[in-house]
């Protein structure tokens, strides 16, 4: 399948599964005392951890930024997702470049995945965005770091609760004869 095709259709399956099915669902691991759901697992950052390993950090913020700008316009966050997602974006590179034992350019035409990397790297490189990202999106959703518990009580559970679903997405959607352990 066509490059482009695929990530065109992952991009639209993955927001789909944000938008339709995840975006209903409210984790009450412990409620805030207003009584309102304390967070949503976002898994639409998977989409940009798994673009190409040669995709030019331009092409990677663009992209981003369409993501992040999607999801807002479905949660009406005016910005807050996309500003998350631009960041994992920038980022991206330089964690993968920190991760791997060789040069990106090496690894012409593959993605990142559990099948290229090996279970533990992408597992490290994986929590390590979405960890980065959950903090930024909820730090500019509480806009104060009063209760800097309560907010890394909120990423560490949205982040665990959203690596799970992510797994569960890589375990369906992937092929798992050719893993390595």
């Amino acid at each position: 399948m066509n490059l482009y095709l695929k990530n065109i259709l992952r991009f639209c399956i993955i927001i789909l599964l944000q938008v339709l099915i995840l975006n209903k669902i409210t984790l009450r691991w412990w409620s805030e005392p207003s009584g309102f759901p304390l967070f949503i697992p976002y898994v639409y950052p998977l989409f940009i951890l798994l673009l190409p390993f040669e995709t030019p950090v331009w092409a990677l913020l663009i992209m981003g930024f369409l993501l992040g700008t999607t999801v807002d316009s479905f949660m009406n966050t005016a910005g807050m997702h996309a500003a998350a997602t631009v960041l994992i974006a920038y980022l991206r590179t330089n964690v993968l470049s920190a991760l791997l034992p060789r040069n990106l350019s090496e690894y012409s035409g593959q993605n990142p995945s559990i099948k290229n990397m090996g279970w533990m790297p992408f597992l490290v490189y994986s929590l390590f965005l979405i960890l980065l990202h959950h903090l930024v999106f909820f730090t500019i959703e509480l806009w104060n770091v009063s209760n800097l518990g309560f907010l890394l009580l909120k990423v560490g559970a949205a982040s665990i609760t959203s690596m799970l679903f992510i797994l569960v997405y890589l375990l369906l959607f992937t092929r798992q004869s050719s893993y390595r352990a």
